[in-house]
């Protein structure tokens, strides 16, 4: 023993510093090395063999990068160079820390459609908003906290992608038939459509129809009986570039004297992305006021919420979707993302995240490892270099067409079919949601549903498994109740109503109800609420000339309501049956003692 604090502290202090020493070794060692940084672990191990898949596998995705990367710009409204400027950054950082193969990091239908009511003409917010966006998913991945993913429902997931996709889809109606509009939202984009369908271009509607058809087609071209099985597939999955190669030229070969057939997306910024800091101020757009740091955030609200989770959870979502039995890292996955956001923000991207798409043709490529999205990036920086006059012809229609089709397999038919017929209740949280999304907005619709699905959590909580039994011994009614699970404060006083309910229906019918046990051998758990409405009607029944036995509980569950108030130990009793249970109530000797101890 020690005679004083300091006496008892430089007693410990060696093992103080041996614990903090143990843990830095831990930090330090190789294991943490390749678990925060992969390509020290995938790298070393790389065979020349995997290159050759590699190339095609960052080719092909690369192929399709580059039109949904000026596409999506359309969407975000925001300049076609922005969306190449999105793609860029993401597969090479990607390489250094994420942990799955297949993955592209890039801007996304839902990413551009979150970002757009932001933007208003001003790309610097975009770009802000990357930037945050990044910090804050890259401290919550360093806090681990992914728990947070694990909140939101598939019924929910499902509806908001499902909602984007119809959202997205109807955001281009208009492109594809060449009407002129800047409506936003569901309802708007209809209602201007059937107002201006008479502006309907021709040459834009035929081309917006065709192509779209034709992407449909080709997307099925992998399933024929061919013999060179290899280039249906590629030629499938190449379909997007084939169509904006099918666009430009049709562009370029129709124009007469300087006047293009098709609405053009317009002329992207020929030179690579500049390297500058993201925006910490900017310009109003109308007024030409200057916007501090402070009025930039407060302009974006709850978009600092809504853009980091949805970000995570469509690429957590896309990891764990293509793992393949592995064991997704999801605050590490937080942390690539987070790190690719920050970064590509010095290259003006708005917000980016894992591809649904671009995944699956990175897979379906035959990709071996992460060093893919490095011949995705260096097609992108060529396009930007050589490129930007060319795809200066790309018609809208033609990409109107290619994100229509994109949005017809977003949404997971599968997935909504196994809940209808899992469980049809489940149906409802879905439906919630994607008409939220639909006629809200996104981000409020994602928290409607969520906050709608745990209401079924709640509502389950509010009424345990409690099934009520009438038997005899001896000629005493004895009222059973079986409670499974765990009981918490939200049913407390559902249980408590339930059984004096029945023992005073029990009472005015038939004479009396003298005893209830409550059996709890199945209660996992109970909380303080419970045990004070438990005391409660143990009160509440001796006021009825009925007691109150709880039978068989386990010790966890018991212990809660012993150590709260010790007068109530005599209410537990153990034996192995109901017969037992009542000799022992009827013995004097037994009567108040219990040879379990509950005060642990």
């Amino acid at each position: 023993m020690c005679d004083n604090e300091d006496d008892l502290y430089r007693e410990r202090l060696p093992d103080v510093w041996g614990a903090v020493g143990s843990k830095a070794r831990n930090c330090c060692n190789m294991r943490a090395v390749h678990k925060y940084l992969p390509v020290t672990d995938w790298l070393p191990k790389y065979q020349w063999n995997f290159l050759p898949m590699d190339l095609v596998a960052g080719l092909t995705v690369g192929l399709t990068a580059v039109p949904q990367a000026i596409a999506y710009g359309a969407v975000a409204n925001l300049p076609p160079a922005y969306g190449l400027y999105s793609a860029f950054m993401g597969g090479f950082v990607y390489i250094l820390l994420g942990t799955c193969k297949d993955i592209t990091v890039g801007p996304t239908a839902i990413m551009a459609l979150m970002v757009r009511p932001y933007v208003n003409g001003n790309p610097a917010y975009a770009i802000l908003l990357c930037f945050l966006s990044g910090c804050i998913i890259t401290i919550m991945g360093l806090l681990n906290l992914g728990v947070l993913m694990r909140f939101i429902s598939v019924p929910v997931t499902t509806g908001f992608t499902m909602a984007a996709a119809i959202t997205i889809a109807t955001g281009q109606v208009n492109s594809l038939f060449g009407i002129s509009s800047s409506a936003n939202g569901f309802l708007d984009c209809w209602i201007h459509f059937f107002g201006h369908i008479t502006e309907t271009r021709r040459n834009d509607a035929i081309l917006g129809c065709c192509t779209l058809v034709l992407l449909l087609l080709m997307r099925q071209l992998k399933d024929l009986p061919f013999r060179f099985k290899s280039v249906l597939k590629y030629t499938s999955l190449s379909r997007n570039a084939v169509a904006v190669l099918v666009g430009i030229l049709l562009c370029y070969l129709l124009k007469k004297d300087g006047n293009l057939p098709f609405l053009v997306s317009g002329s992207i910024t020929p030179g690579l992305p500049p390297f500058r800091p993201p925006p910490f101020h900017t310009e109003d757009a109308g007024t030409g006021e200057v916007i501090n740091f402070e009025g930039m955030v407060s302009n974006v609200g709850s978009a600092l919420v809504s853009i980091p989770l949805l970000s995570i959870l469509e690429s957590i979502a896309v990891a764990k979707a293509f793992s393949k039995g592995k064991i997704v890292d999801a605050s590490q996955e937080m942390i690539a993302l987070g790190i690719s956001n920050v970064l590509s923000s010095f290259f003006s991207s708005m917000p980016i995240t894992g591809s649904f798409t671009r995944t699956a043709i990175n897979n379906a490529s035959g990709v071996k490892t992460p060093l893919g999205g490095a011949v995705t990036g260096t097609l992108v920086l060529m396009t930007l270099a050589f490129l930007t006059s060319t795809f200066a012809y790309i018609p809208k229609a033609t990409l109107a067409a290619i994100i229509i089709a994109a949005m017809f397999f977003m949404v997971e038919y599968e997935t909504i079919g196994e809940i209808w017929r899992a469980k049809k209740r489940d149906i409802l949280p879905f439906l919630v949601t994607v008409l939220c999304c639909v006629f809200w907005t996104l981000e409020y619709g994602m928290v409607v549903g969520i906050v709608f699905n745990a209401l079924f959590l709640l509502y389950k909580s509010m009424k345990p498994q409690c099934s009520l039994e009438v038997q005899k011994f001896n000629g005493i009614e004895v009222t059973m109740a079986d409670l499974k699970g765990s009981v918490d404060y939200a049913a407390a006083e559902y249980l408590k109503t339930t059984i004096m309910s029945h023992v005073t229906v029990r009472n005015g019918d038939s004479g009396t109800c003298s005893l209830v046990v409550i059996r709890g051998h199945e209660i996992a758990s109970i909380d303080t609420t419970v045990a004070l409405n438990l005391k409660s009607l143990r009160e509440d029944l001796s006021l009825l000339q009925c007691d109150l036995l709880c039978w068989n509980w386990s010790i966890p569950a018991a212990g809660v309501i012993c150590r709260m108030d010790t007068k109530l130990r005599s209410m537990f009793k153990f034996s192995s049956s109901f017969s037992d249970l009542m000799q022992t109530m009827t013995s004097k000797e037994a009567a108040s003692c219990t040879a379990v101890d509950l005060s642990q």
